[in-house]
């Protein structure tokens, strides 16, 4: 169905839902009331000079919301012996380039107000909007967390998982059988994969849910060469690869889709229900599609004291702790504090 359909705007404002975190819609409509504005501006630009642009900034946020919370911890780097961004699990993920770009804008105008995590919740927005994908109303309020391993990203959904698995997986941070259709098998109406993660679904044909569709074969093949480059990319929806539908669900449903983790999905009762509803219902799919990317920006959100507002987004502020479970808690104090951050580490026993 053409895409037009989809481009319609679901509004979803924060009374639909008792926020337990103090997220809200138009959180920096005083503070900085053009925050919303000036990442648009940013994403459009740059999704300007690549098209590819709108799944990757997706991925981007769901990544940093399934580890330690939608807290901006994947944009950590500096100063820190073990960044999440490099675990296994985040292999592929981009768009750190744009949301750096977006805080430097915002930084400009609006100094210390807006938070990268709110950013990366924001970009994402605006991407599915580029895709032809619903317009929502999306929350902000939160703060940037201090925390950063890639041990933490060991639970990230993979390709290979079991549907129980996966299940187990999105429980774990509030989220339905419903969501797990929506945000992993529906969210790949769009983007591409390396070839890395269809190995096995290039030469299984069991005749069971996890076999290719033969049809599906050739294609892949001659994108992803046995022994060829691991790394190359190939489309996520062979069908329509650019446009936010609902025909992965569709290639799900009929034994086309790429990705193990999204085939497997048709092989429980409830999530095979799940898709079967979705496939034939492009409205519904776009509304509830918004309603999940909200429900899962409020996880494990930081507001409040629990987190803080960086400057930079790759770095926490100077003077904040830099606490990396399993490694060395590191320090790093404001040249004209340096006195008073020693006497308050050996306070703490820290050195």
């Amino acid at each position: 169905m053409a895409s037009s359909l989809f481009l319609f705007v679901v509004v979803v404002l924060a009374v639909q839902f008792t926020s337990p975190h103090a997220l809200r819609v138009g959180f920096y409509s005083e503070t900085c009331p053009n925050a919303e504005a000036i990442v648009s501006q940013v994403v459009n630009r740059a999704a300007t000079d690549n098209p590819r642009l709108p799944p990757i900034l997706l991925r981007l946020h769901f990544h940093d919301c399934f580890v330690e919370g939608c807290d901006g911890s994947i944009l950590l780097t500096k100063g820190i012996d073990q960044p999440e961004q490099k675990a296994v699990g985040h292999q592929g993920v981009q768009g750190f380039v744009e949301i750096a770009s977006a805080k430097q804008a915002l930084e400009s105008v609006c100094p210390g107000i807006v938070s990268c995590a709110d950013i990366v919740a924001m970009a994402a927005r605006d991407a599915i909007a580029l895709a032809g994908g619903p317009v929502y109303a999306v929350e902000t309020g939160r703060k940037d967390g201090m925390v950063s391993n890639s041990l933490l990203a060991a639970d990230m959904p993979e390709s290979q998982d079991s549907v129980d698995v996966l299940k187990s997986k999105f429980f774990s941070k509030g989220l339905s059988e419903a969501e797990l259709v929506i945000l992993s098998g529906g969210a790949h109406t769009i983007g591409t994969t390396a070839c890395f993660f269809v190995t096995d679904r290039l030469y299984t044909f069991g005749g069971g849910v996890n076999a290719s569709d033969p049809d599906l074969l050739p294609s892949l093949k001659s994108q992803c060469p046995r022994g060829g480059d691991i790394l190359a990319r190939t489309s996520l929806d062979q069908v329509t690869s650019t446009v936010f539908d609902v025909q992965s669900l569709r290639n799900i449903r009929s034994g086309f889709s790429v990705l193990p983790s999204d085939a497997i999905l048709y092989s429980d009762r409830v999530t095979r229900s799940v898709v079967d509803t979705y496939a034939v219902d492009d409205s519904t799919f776009a509304r509830d599609f918004a309603v999940a990317m909200v429900k899962m920006g409020r996880i494990g959100v930081k507001t409040g004291d629990s987190g803080e507002i960086r400057r930079v987004c790759d770095a926490a502020n100077q003077g904040q702790l830099i606490i990396t479970p399993g490694a060395s808690m590191k320090l790093k104090p404001p040249p004209l504090m340096a006195a008073w951050w020693l006497m308050y580490a050996v306070v703490l026993g820290i050195i």
